[in-house]
């Protein structure tokens, strides 16, 4: 992660560097000299972390030396810098950077509502400091709180008039707000009272908000992925889709108007949100294999629209991993079902996807900042019925499938206090197709030891079901071997 110039605008040079933590400083609160030394311990290693710009690494340090010494005004100034850069560097990521190297973890939002949280506790314990209100500041801009970042910007004021940072802050912090809002009145020219100021096309599934206006339902969505603000007037918007109604009395009088152009409308906004057998929206990301479950957590805006017309539709979508020799998705992916959808207030939805059938793309294309692309679909080459061929086939996945129930057993009995591996253990029993269905198996015995994303990604390649068998036999050993030389 680099550690360029702050997107929100303050001054960066607060979070260049850390404090260091000194012998002095909050120790006669400790009852042993042992667990102050595993603390200045924790500190130093945190420190050097954040200066070779390794984020998380320092945040974990911080967060333990915290639970030895609680509410300490250099963790927590230190802890809050790292979220800040944190968030800061998650919202300047291009789209582009998450597909060639997407990253797991808390999105921006949560990181400076963390980073907030220290923030505030940073000026209960240094109110007489002008840093804390610096990095309250940033929070909330990173948070868009504009109104909230300026009260904490005059706090530290009040606390030095002559701070030349704070002045900077203010200036710069006005400026942005200005500009949003001159940007956000300018009206554009509207060829017809009945046009959706967005698209500027014919309103379709009108909704009018608080404020007044209405947009196309899909039109206003889109544009609140980025902001929870009215397009138009900038008044905060609480909707979301799931509780948001069309205006039906807008709605009634378009359609009675002008039908035709209504029914255009409808045909196209059909054709976003119903894909079809041989068209598929991408996630970019990693390698799924069929039979196995994914959760994700869906923050950008365009992937926030994309699963929002997927909802709509038939719940599925392909996912897909960058091919590194090529730059480009890889030809091979597979068809994603959304099993479980849970849309937050902010907008980000956490969902469990399940994946389906194989897919190799024909062509693919960009459509609202996501990808789109046709798919063949792809399946094994299968020996005819009643033949030697099948029935050897019937009597690997046979064999394959009890000794994977003992590979299960085995894995459990290892793992009785691992909790979170039990757990997965006990999915993927659970997740068991028949042997009678070799190809299915073959997948699902593959999955069982977590393998790396080109391994995955050749398994979708492979059209002879004994070689996936094979593999997936080999890979088990592999981990059972991995786990006894532990």
């Amino acid at each position: 992660m680099s550690a360029g110039a702050s997107s929100s605008g303050l001054p960066s040079d607060d979070f260049n560097d850390v404090e260091d933590f000194n012998w002095v400083n909050e120790g006669e609160g400790l009852s042993k000299r042992d667990r102050f030394t595993e603390l200045l311990d924790l500190v130093k290693k945190g420190n050097r972390a954040f200066r070779e710009n390794r984020m998380e690494e320092a945040i974990n340090c911080y967060t333990k030396a915290s639970n030895i010494q609680p509410n300490d005004a250099v963790i927590l100034s230190n802890r809050c810098a790292a979220y800040i850069r944190i968030s800061d560097f998650l919202k300047q990521r291009t789209p582009t950077d998450s597909e060639y190297r997407p990253l797991n973890g808390l999105d921006p939002t949560i990181h400076a509502e963390l980073a907030l949280k220290d923030a505030t506790r940073l000026v209960d314990l240094r109110s007489n400091s002008v840093k804390p209100y610096i990095f309250k500041a940033n929070a909330l801009i990173l948070l868009e709180k504009y109104d909230l970042a300026r009260e904490a910007i005059l706090s530290g004021l009040q606390v030095d008039p002559l701070s030349n940072a704070l002045q900077v802050s203010l200036q710069k912090l006005e400026k942005a707000t200005a500009s949003l809002t001159h940007r956000g009145r300018g009206k554009p020219e509207r060829s017809d009272d009945f046009d959706c100021t967005l698209c500027l096309k014919l309103l379709f599934e009108p909704v009018t908000t608080a404020c007044g206006h209405s947009f196309c339902r899909s039109c206003l969505f889109q544009a609140m992925d980025c902001s929870n603000k009215c397009p138009l007037c900038r008044m905060v918007l609480f909707i979301n889709p799931k509780t948001c109604s069309i205006s039906v009395t807008l709605n009634n009088i378009i359609q009675r108007n002008f039908p035709e152009e209504y029914a255009e409308r409808k045909s196209e906004h059909e054709s976003l949100t119903n894909f079809g057998f041989d068209l598929l929206p991408l996630f970019v990301m990693d390698v799924v294999l069929p039979c196995q479950k994914v959760l994700l957590n869906i923050f950008e805006p365009r992937y926030r629209l994309m699963v929002r017309r997927i909802m709509e539709g038939n719940h599925r979508m392909g996912m897909v991993i960058i091919d590194s020799t090529t730059g480009f998705p890889a030809e091979f992916g597979c068809e994603v079902e959304i099993t479980e959808c849970d849309p937050l207030p902010d907008g980000r939805f956490y969902l469990e996807v399940e994946g389906r059938r194989r897919f190799r793309i024909i062509n693919c294309w960009d459509q609202d900042g996501y990808r789109v692309a046709s798919v063949e679909w792809v399946q094994d080459i299968l020996p005819p019925d009643r033949t030697k061929e099948q029935l050897d086939l019937q009597e690997m996945s046979s064999n394959a499938a009890k000794y994977a129930r003992l590979w299960i057993k085995r894995a459990k009995e290892a793992a009785w206090q691992d909790r979170r591996r039990l757990a997965e253990l006990f999915h993927a029993e659970a997740m068991m197709p028949t042997p009678q269905d070799p190809e299915l198996f073959s997948f699902w015995l593959a999955g069982l030891s977590n393998r790396r994303p080109p391994e995955r990604l050749d398994l979708l390649y492979i059209r002879d079901t004994k070689e996936r068998i094979r593999r997936g036999l080999i890979y088990m050993r592999d981990a059972e071997q991995g786990c006894q030389v532990q």
